[in-house]
């Protein structure tokens, strides 16, 4: 759709949808309100754009100021994408989702070892290390359907017969207590130059990296489940803010709400749990405008509320809901995310992966097809918990 100039003192916004891309006005009157935040530069927006609590999700953010707000709740939030040592043909689906359930339960390791091995200190939130959460996070077991760039699949050492696992978390409530601390004293602006953006920093990036040990554990926890051990492809976050600088050398802050770094390797981009997900190659041609940035998965179409009433999910309509076109199981008791996060719920990834390429941005390495898609065994309520799991997504969808 091509550039807004800056008008009204509003940064420049630079929109990488075809006018093929269903793109929600909310969402971009929400971009307009953050192209005019102090200090903000240029904003850059992918296809999977849509609306958030504090601001679109699927953009980028370059500015003088570090709006924490634009990072969210789930500072960290990424995906990461892991092979398994075991041929996908020799899984055993319902075995393997049987055996997911355990993901449902704390993890048992050596907590204290792990935060030590990665340099992390100790937090009153690190006995959810290994968890999913709510929302939109997963883990998702997977096989290649097809390599389209052979020569680039085999740079990155993918196998078209192993399984992989897919993990889209963060930092659990970690990044939640962050950014609630922040907020108690209203919407922030921080110089990154200045004590208190020097604070934020240093808490937010210990969180990015809490939330990749995360996906790690998660990861392994899955392998465990699959008998097989497993080596990372890639893993990025794409709720994140970090120092950058301009041409002249002054300190700036790039935030990524909802965007994948595009400057750091393949770039894994999901679909729905009924869709295939996608494995790009960034390409460097327009880099500059997009800000080094990628969308991060097909992205809503439809908010929470409004699925309750799209998809039923009386007893006799969940046998549908929990498999996928691909043969493959969805494990998620909770009937209420199962309905919120139905694949009606998501824009076509078949045209988000389009109009990446369209625009320059990417080629795709790989397709993978979902196996087994892991949410949640049960809901609270059934655990006895009393009320479903809050989810640490600023995103209201």
């Amino acid at each position: 759709m091509g550039t807004s100039p800056k008008v009204d003192g509003r940064a420049p916004i630079h929109v990488f949808a075809s006018s093929k891309s269903w793109i929600e006005g909310n969402a971009t009157l929400q971009l307009q309100q953050v192209a005019g935040l102090p200090g903000v530069r240029a904003v850059a927006a992918m296809p999977d754009l849509h609306p958030g609590k504090y601001g679109p999700v699927g953009c980028a953010v370059l500015a003088d100021r570090i709006h924490p707000q634009l990072v969210g709740s789930d500072i960290g939030c990424g995906m990461g994408l892991f092979e398994l040592d075991i041929p996908a043909r020799k899984l055993r689906l319902d075995q393997l989702a049987d055996r997911l359930h355990a993901l449902d339960q704390p993890w048992d390791g050596d907590i204290n070892s792990v935060m030590a091995d990665a340099g992390l200190h100790a937090t009153t939130f690190d006995a959810s290390l290994g968890s999913i959460g709510g929302g939109n996070h997963f883990c998702e077991l997977q096989a290649i359907e097809e390599i389209l760039e052979p020569e680039i699949a085999a740079q990155a050492g993918l196998d078209r017969d192993r399984a992989y696992v897919l993990v889209h978390s963060g930092s659990r409530g970690l990044g939640f207590s962050i950014l609630e601390r922040i907020l108690l004293k209203g919407q922030a602006a921080l110089d990154p130059a200045s004590d208190g953006g020097g604070a934020y920093m240093d808490v937010h990036d210990h969180a990015v990296q809490w939330a990749k040990l995360n996906r790690r554990i998660i990861a392994e926890r899955a392998a465990v489940a699959a008998r097989a051990d497993l080596r990372p492809v890639n893993d990025l976050a794409h709720n994140m803010v970090e120092r950058a600088h301009s041409a002249g050398g002054d300190v700036m802050a790039l935030h990524r709400k909802g965007a994948a770094a595009s400057d750091r390797g393949l770039v894994p981009v999901p679909g729905s749990r009924g869709t295939l997900s996608y494995l790009v190659e960034p390409l460097p041609a327009m880099r500059t405008e997009a800000l080094a940035s990628l969308a991060h998965g097909a992205g809503r179409k439809y908010d929470r509320g409004s699925m309750h009433g799209r998809v039923r999910v009386k007893k006799s309509d969940v046998a549908r809901l929990e498999r996928n076109p691909y043969g493959g199981i969805v494990v998620c008791g909770d009937r209420g995310l199962l309905a919120e996060e139905a694949p009606e719920a998501y824009k076509n990834i078949e045209r988000v992966i389009a109009d990446l390429v369209e625009f320059g941005l990417a080629r795709v390495v790989a397709t993978f097809r979902p196996l087994v898609t892991f949410k949640k065994a049960q809901s609270n309520v059934a655990a006895g918990g009393g009320k479903r799991e809050k989810c640490w997504k600023e995103d209201r969808r």
